[in-house]
């Protein structure tokens, strides 16, 4: 019998996270989900992902802003379910304003979540992957990885980062099937993106209307957002074996945005 394969995904208590978390077990992983929330909440979301796709889900509120608890994390994932063979790094955090504005303390704190903690998580497993000989690295970085827009500086530094990360893994797995991708979307309207209309409302003096029509989706051609599902989806093709060729690549899932 084979294996079954197991994953961890990062900032997957809601949003795209949770819906990478979903499609993964439903596929057959073992999952650990990671992220913040209502403790409550997130227990019946682990209860209900694990009978629904009849497969273990673990939860770990692993603080990611520590090189340490990263580390614990994976170390504590593998030691559950025998092995990591999937790490998704999705969790992110974000803040709009004016360079002249932007507190430090934000940018620090978006850079350890948005970038440091997808190094120290694989850090942590890439080791156990070389020597199984088998791992997926996927990390979801964002349009804004390959372009910028006015006002999120930290997040823009942060993203074009994940990028450059990611193709250094896919070098140095390259040999022992350890395989790194990066996923770029545009705007889904997630709850982080929905905290910053406010923000940018503020920053632009523009309404919510307006931030939706000519700020987030002004960039996407198809002018619609991109469905979280669609993300989920492209992770499950990545986690498996039928795309091994696929390595180092930077995929846009944008509407078009990138392509202008």
């Amino acid at each position: 019998m084979t294996e079954r394969r197991t994953a961890l995904v990062t900032g997957s208590t809601s949003g795209i996270g949770l819906e990478i978390a979903r499609a993964l077990a439903h596929a057959g992983h073992d999952i650990t989900l990671n992220g913040l929330g209502d403790a409550d909440a997130i227990e019946r979301e682990r209860a209900a992902l694990e009978a629904a796709a009849g497969v273990q889900v673990r939860y770990d509120g692993a603080d990611l802003s520590s090189a340490a608890e990263c580390h614990r994390m994976v170390a504590d994932a593998e030691a559950a379910f025998g092995r990591l063979d999937v790490v998704v790094n999705n969790a992110g955090i974000q803040h709009v304003a004016p360079v002249e504005d932007f507190p430090d303390a934000r940018w620090d704190a978006i850079i350890a979540i948005n970038l440091s903690s997808a190094f120290h998580v694989a850090h942590a497993a890439f080791r156990g992957m070389k020597e199984r000989r088998f791992g997926r690295i996927i990390d979801i970085a964002s349009a804004h990885g390959l372009v910028a827009s006015p006002y999120k500086s930290a997040y823009v530094a942060a993203k074009h980062g994940v990028i450059g990360l990611t193709k250094v893994l896919a070098l140095e797995g390259a040999q022992f099937n350890v395989r790194a991708n990066a996923i770029c979307p545009g705007y889904v309207l997630t709850p982080l993106v929905e905290k910053q209309i406010p923000d940018t409302m503020a920053a632009r003096g523009m309404t919510r209307e307006q931030v939706v029509r000519d700020v987030l989706l002004a960039a996407q051609p198809t002018k619609e957002f991109v469905e979280a599902a669609e993300i989920a989806r492209l992770c499950v093709l990545l986690a498996g074996d039928e795309l091994r060729s696929m390595n180092g690549a930077v995929i846009s899932i944008d509407g078009g945005w990138v392509v202008q």
